[in-house]
């Protein structure tokens, strides 16, 4: 390989950020563009940019805002600007063949999760949900296909079973910012044969829907727990209760149920505090935010709630929270 090559980036969240600027301050690399998505309507309607366009717009770098990749001129508007390497983090879209097939060098994904583990647009509440011991970062390269392209390396990290979202994600962008600087190397050199996944071992996820961050108490304590770790910020952990809405920000699994509890209550803990019935044991409720109100402790809100403690969760007809796997 000889000279930069002409890379063009796709990236539309936050996590795709410190991918780009690290890949923007390789000496192998002539960053042509970022493709990224239009404004869209944010809270109260007002156009908000992706996080990508504020870190592209500062380094003076050509944007194209596309809203649906797969259109045809949006294909030529890339393929115009002749990539050899097409990088991928966080972008939201579906790549068509035709426009993998323009790079020589092909496109690369910076994934979070241990392909073929959890696919699809949250692996990182994923893996929290489904309390894994480890997780990590894939870089792959693209197919036709969602997230079933062929291994080019991985970063494994351990899980102390105790991280959000946000802090994991934060660990992961670091760890997959870190994989694509060291690979990128022998990849454009063509050292480096991908590793076809097993297809057999992949697991799907989905977007989440606000209603899937409903608390379901026939759930055991530790998977409830681990919700509301992987569902920060969104859609974050609730139940409807005589007082409202309450969206619980942290909690930990308190002793066993007993038996003359019904699963769904909201029961009084030994500390003055608040915890809700699960199948088998208590979820103990540390850091809860009534609909309107601030952030408080149990205790804090039962002082101004006390008729909560005793009473049960409200659960709608047909609700139930979702699983972010498909």
């Amino acid at each position: 390989m000889t000279g930069r090559v002409r890379t063009v980036f796709l990236g539309t969240g936050a996590f795709a950020v410190p991918i780009l600027a690290a890949l923007a301050d390789q000496p192998t690399v002539d960053l042509l563009a970022v493709v990224t998505a239009p404004q869209r309507a944010g809270s109260r309607g007002r156009p908000t940019d992706p996080p990508v366009v504020a870190w592209a717009t500062e380094y003076g770098l050509p944007m194209l805002r596309l809203d649906r990749l797969r259109a045809s001129d949006a294909v030529a508007q890339v393929a115009q600007l002749r990539p050899d390497l097409l990088v991928l983090a966080d972008y939201g879209q579906i790549v068509p063949a035709s426009l993998l097939d323009v790079p020589a060098h092909g496109a690369l994904n910076v994934h979070p999760s241990l392909l073929p583990r959890h696919r699809g647009a949250t692996p990182i509440p994923a893996a929290i949900l489904a309390g894994d011991a480890e997780t990590g970062v894939t870089l792959m390269r693209m197919d036709a296909g969602l997230d079933s392209g062929p291994v080019v390396a991985q970063s494994r990290v351990a899980l102390s079973g105790s991280e959000t979202a946000p802090q994991l994600e934060a660990q992961l962008v670091d760890l997959g910012a870190r994989l694509l600087v060291a690979t990128l190397p022998r990849w454009l050199a063509g050292e480096i044969e991908p590793v076809a996944q097993e297809q057999r071992d992949a697991t799907m996820t989905r977007p989440l829907r606000r209603e899937d961050g409903r608390l379901d108490p026939s759930k055991t304590a530790a998977e409830l727990e681990r919700q509301v770790r992987a569902y920060q910020p969104w859609p974050g952990s609730f139940v409807e209760t005589s007082a409202g809405r309450l969206t619980c920000w942290s909690a930990h699994v308190g002793e066993a149920r007993s038996q003359d509890v019904a699963v769904g209550t909201l029961a009084r803990t030994l500390d003055a505090g608040l915890a809700i019935a699960a199948s088998d044991a208590l979820l103990e409720l540390d850091d809860i935010q009534p609909a309107g109100g601030r952030r408080m402790s149990a205790a804090e809100l039962l002082r101004g709630h006390p008729a909560l403690a005793g009473s049960s969760v409200i659960v709608p007809a047909q609700s139930g929270s979702q699983s972010a796997a498909c």
